[in-house]
């Protein structure tokens, strides 16, 4: 479990762990949306607004921020030998991200009441706005919990042990599911009721799932050598590295997050659900992103700040085009098959399915091509100890976010569409912007092979297209297809159908990537027959 893995293999790990995530994740919200979207959409409004900023201050504070700067750092130490040094910086790391979010997660309880009612979800009526501040000071403790998983994770990642990182967030859901199921019951101890039970008792399994999963973070470290030490040390200059690099990638996080605040702001002044309805279609959007692009950026982002450590761009370069070229040829075909499927993905969550959701998770569908890409695109940067240029565009692209959101829901009147749409748009713009900069900082990125595989990956989507229609025609969701038994198969067919369909046209076009999938298959079936 602790071995160190190649990119592929810890790619493969992490897509397949965030599969099993995202499958909990939906088991979870089919089973909160049974129990109270119709009958209690004020309880599930205020849940969905309770997290927004006990989220907000992990993202800025910790989150992504800290792996993508504490891996470059990190790996100067151990490839130089330098054991002594690395453990004090994640000493360090642990023990002062623990006091920074402990602060803040005091404060979170001290202020939530104001903080929903003026800045998060001021149209809650006082019966929700009641509720979400309640489980807003349950959920409080999960900055402090995950900060000090993130910095033990990222050691992990750092020299190649995925295992235990990426069992982590199952374990989070599992905790939510439990609290779903049990403590929504009530808890009873030695025949005394100690709580009544309730939505609130999600927000208990939301602490236990928090904690199981630094618990289960914390088994990876075995056998790494780990020195630990109470202590913060000032003077160690990978530390201090860290400390000037967090806070660019930290304001970028926070900014790209903050951008879920104005939209849960308008959200909130709309029909009651609008909140629930658009958080959900969000996740679900997110679910491709994070198999896609987190899942292989995340594996190859190591080996990519180890070959400029090592004084070789060439390699850089190349693998960075090859993982550039994977994801999009992934990314492509899955954002259109979620397209047509999104009835059917929508009543995985949500049974019977939801109207608003489905048309909201189509906008979406844009920027799931285009946020896959961003996370491999603005680890290039991050490799290079560069964490300015990508937090000057994504101040660009976020407060391109803003006005948008803002004028598409208030002066065009076009509701939660809106705020989906701006989304996708400036998901776009971003990715283009990017990838200007990256064509001059790393010349020979974007040759003339890279775009003609594109465009032949893009017209490849576009035939598979055709076949995915033809499915879903066929395949329809009927009226005795609102449990998830029902739909499932059909759902499955489609995709099954859709997929062989666009790894045969890509074969026709001679595009490498399909090569070790059909190998694979052939080897598979026709390998056995001899």
């Amino acid at each position: 479990m602790n071995k160190r893995l190649t990119i592929q293999l810890a790619a493969t790990l992490l897509a397949a762990s965030t599969l099993l995530s995202s499958g909990l994740g939906l088991f979870r919200d089919r089973l909160l949306n049974g129990m109270y979207y119709e009958n209690y959409k004020v309880g599930i409004d205020a849940y969905t607004a309770a997290f927004t900023v006990p989220d907000f201050m992990f993202f800025i504070l910790v989150s992504g921020a800290l792996s993508v700067t504490f891996i470059p750092v990190f790996n100067q130490r151990v490839g130089t030998g330098n054991k002594k040094s690395a453990w004090q910086l994640s000493s360090s790391l642990i023990n002062f991200m623990a006091l920074v979010t402990l602060v803040t997660s005091i404060l979170i309880i001290i202020f939530a009441e104001p903080i929903l009612r003026y800045l998060i979800a001021p149209g809650l009526s006082e019966s929700g706005m009641a509720l979400a501040t309640s489980m807003m000071r349950v959920i409080a403790v999960n900055p402090f919990l995950f900060a000090i998983a993130t910095v033990i994770a990222s050691m992990q990642q750092a020299v190649g042990r995925f295992a235990f990182y990426a069992l982590a967030p199952a374990i989070y859901n599992v905790g939510i599911i439990i609290g779903a199921l049990f403590f929504t019951q009530g808890i009873t101890l030695f025949g005394v009721e100690v709580f009544e039970g309730g939505i609130m008792g999600v927000a208990l399994g939301v602490v236990l799932g928090s904690v199981m999963q630094l618990v289960v973070s914390s088994v990876g470290l075995m056998g790494l050598g780990f020195d630990y030490e109470l202590k913060i040390f000032w003077k160690n200059k990978g530390f201090r590295q860290v400390l000037r690099l967090l806070p660019p990638r930290s304001i970028d996080q926070g900014m790209d997050y903050g951008v879920g605040l104005v939209e849960m702001n308008l959200a909130s002044r709309m029909t009651e659900g609008t909140i629930r309805a658009y958080q959900q279609a969000s996740s679900l959007h997110m679910v491709p992103i994070n198999l896609i692009g987190v899942a292989i950026s995340t594996a190859a982002f190591p080996k990519m700040a180890e070959r400029l450590s090592q004084g070789r761009p060439d390699l850089f370069r190349s693998e960075l085009q090859t993982i550039l070229r994977v994801i999009i040829w992934i990314a492509l075909p899955v954002s259109m098959i979620t397209y047509f499927t999104r009835g059917y993905l929508v009543n995985f969550i949500n049974n019977g399915g939801d109207p608003l959701m489905a048309s909201l998770l189509g906008i979406l569908v844009v920027a799931i091509l285009f946020r896959s890409i961003y996370h491999i695109a603005a680890r290039s940067f991050y490799a290079q100890q560069d964490t300015k240029t990508p937090l000057y565009i994504s101040i660009a692209a976020i407060s391109l976010n803003i006005v948008l959101a803002v004028w598409f829901t208030f002066t065009l009147e076009l509701g939660a569409a809106g705020l989906a749409a701006a989304q996708s748009i400036v998901a776009a713009v971003e990715i283009g912007i990017l990838f200007m900069v990256m064509a001059r900082r790393i010349p020979g990125l974007f040759d003339k092979v890279f775009w003609s595989s594109i465009l032949r990956m893009a017209s490849a989507t576009g035939l598979m297209a055709l076949f995915t229609y033809l499915m879903v025609t066929l395949l329809p969701l009927g009226a005795g297809d609102n449990s998830f038994f029902s739909s499932f198969p059909k759902f499955c067919v489609i995709v099954f159908v859709s997929i062989t369909a666009y790894v045969m046209i890509c074969h026709m076009f001679k595009l490498k990537e399909s090569r070790p999938v059909i190998s694979r298959v052939l080897g598979l079936f026709f390998g056995k027959m001899r």
